[in-house]
């Protein structure tokens, strides 16, 4: 099962198409550009509380067979916060000191 690549920053809604490199994930594919990761949430995933890393880049060649974003290719479905800015401030607060493997 490939990632699924969604489409846009779940913060403040920027495009990410596949090949964008501000793209940045959370083990569970929560999608957020490198800003909003940096100023906003400073690397805490507003849902499940993990660190970000950078979204890998899917190949738009089949450089082997069947494998490239023509055959797996990227979300449409575009998603949004689902907590509001406090009680993301508030989550955020009470664990963006604790590095991302120790949490």
């Amino acid at each position: 099962m490939a990632l699924e690549l969604r489409p846009n920053c779940e913060g403040c809604d920027k495009d990410l198409p596949p090949d964008a490199i501000d793209a940045c994930i959370c083990t569970y594919e929560c999608t957020f550009c490198a800003d909003c990761v940096e100023n906003l949430l400073h690397n805490v995933c507003p849902n499940c509380g993990g660190g970000f890393m950078p979204r890998p880049i899917r190949p738009k060649a089949a450089w082997r067979e069947r494998v490239s974003l023509s055959y797996q290719p990227a979300s449409t479905k575009r998603r949004a916060l689902k907590y509001d800015m406090s009680d993301i401030k508030t989550h955020i607060d009470r664990i963006k000191n604790i590095p991302p493997e120790e949490r």
